[in-house]
């Protein structure tokens, strides 16, 4: 097949395939990379805030103490020291011994990202219906699309996301004959929000489930990392039954290591562990043991405070340079934890369109549209404060402002599509020729 076009290839893809779209975060990577670029755009925790010489040397006696097995193939499971560490992980967030949360029925995953898609595999057939908040994490959309299912969002406000939408939309899909398998929710400083459900959403949301024989897929990756006290208690520490609770240690310690889990009702913990080896055999023995060693001989707990402070103080900077700089008619999350600010631009902005002024401007942030299976997003951007430095933070937030700025005056004068197609053309060019060095 020498020679070959990827239209080629077209009629030999499976049918789940088509669902697979680039994510609009990787998209930005090779441009929000460039050291002159100020990118609010991604979500990688600050790993510079480790003790990063006490962590290689840690790593390197792996290899070399215990590289016979920490070099080997291990079980599909998770290795059961990890998984009792992951318990007492857990326990902090009031999940315990009395909410079901054993060793035995933890699986250790390649990331939280595999853990969602091995939920996905186990219980979406092509057509079926999840719930999910809109907006909802851009990395859920395509696993969910990559299964063939159909996404339907929940609306959210300032509380998180709203019971009565959620009964209206059980409701609309038992009208139309849909069969809705779970509801996916982030119900702790949401990505891409900031948003927490309140205490009192979070019983009504169960609730509501638990009537209506829905699974609930919970992904708590930012729940130890709250600025003004402690999160609300996790839905899986209130139910055992038919609550999913997957987490990662991807902002908690490492990302590159890839370890995250799934705490799973014990009735169906066998087929994760079938299913993931099938997919991968078994997670890394390496990354796990780094995991557990990190777990068992660093003080972690004082590690995850240290994160806190570090992400209070750029979450403070960005919300101030959003109150400083920003136009009139934009608003924005206050998140009381996690990594991000959910803006809402002024009337009449769309934030794909004005993605490549943005470019040219040396500033990056993700547009509000890749966050929603249907494209609707268009008037929000996602904002990043955990990794750039607080007068990082303010400078972008100072030329994404003069972006704003440039398109509602071009606006004013040329219309919405004339306007927004001046920018293409300026943003394009930008992008082709080097700019000067803006860091």
């Amino acid at each position: 097949m020498t020679g070959t076009t990827l239209d080629d290839y077209t009629d030999r893809y499976a049918r789940r395939v088509r669902g697979m779209t680039a994510s609009e975060i990787r998209a930005l990577f090779a441009v929000a990379s460039r050291p002159e670029v100020v990118s609010l755009a991604g979500g990688a925790p600050y790993i510079a805030a480790l003790p990063l010489d006490a962590v290689g040397e840690m790593l390197g006696r792996l290899a070399a103490d215990h590289g016979h097995t920490t070099l080997q193939y291990g079980i599909g499971q998770g290795t059961l020291e990890l998984r009792e560490r992951i318990c007492e992980v857990m326990s902090l967030s009031g999940i315990d011994v009395g909410c079901g949360a054993s060793p035995e029925d933890v699986v250790v995953t390649v990331g939280g990202q595999q853990a969602l898609d091995l939920v996905a595999r186990l219980f979406l057939d092509p057509g079926d219906v999840v719930f999910a908040e809109g907006p909802t994490y851009v990395g859920a959309l395509g696993v969910l699309q990559a299964a063939q299912a159909q996404v339907v969002h929940v609306p959210m406000d300032a509380e998180g996301l709203i019971p009565e939408a959620l009964e209206a939309a059980i409701a609309d899909a038992a009208r139309a004959g849909r069969r809705v398998k779970f509801l996916y929710t982030i119900p702790t400083y949401q990505n891409p929000t900031g948003v927490t459900l309140t205490e009192e959403r979070r019983e009504r949301v169960l609730d509501i489930c638990e009537r209506a024989g829905l699974l609930v897929v919970e992904d708590d990756p930012y729940g130890q990392l709250g600025f003004a006290g402690d999160a609300p208690a996790p839905l899986r520490a209130r139910r055992r039954d038919g609550v999913f609770y997957l987490s990662t240690f991807s902002k908690t310690f490492a990302p590159g290591l890839r370890v995250g889990w799934i705490l799973a009702p014990h009735a169906v913990r066998d087929k994760l562990v079938i299913a993931s080896e099938a997919q991968i055999l078994c997670p890394s023995a390496y990354a796990q043991a780094a995991v557990t060693t990190y777990l068992s001989t660093m003080p972690w707990r004082e590690q995850l405070k240290v994160y806190r402070e570090v992400y209070r103080e750029r979450r403070d900077a960005m919300l101030d340079a959003l109150g400083d700089l920003m136009p009139e008619g934009t608003t924005w999350t206050e998140p009381d934890g996690g990594l991000f600010v959910w803006a809402t631009l002024p009337d009449g902005l769309d934030s794909k369109a004005m993605m490549p002024r943005a470019i040219a401007a040396r500033v990056a942030y993700v547009p509000g549209t890749g966050f929603y299976a249907n494209g609707s997003g268009a008037g929000n951007i996602r904002l990043n404060f955990s990794f750039p430095p607080p007068e990082r933070i303010r400078e972008g937030v100072r030329r994404l402002a003069g972006v704003m700025e440039q398109e509602i005056a071009m606006r004013r004068v040329f219309g919405p599509v004339a306007g927004q197609a001046a920018g293409r053309r300026r943003g394009q060019a930008a992008a082709d020729v080097p700019g000067p060095d803006l860091a």
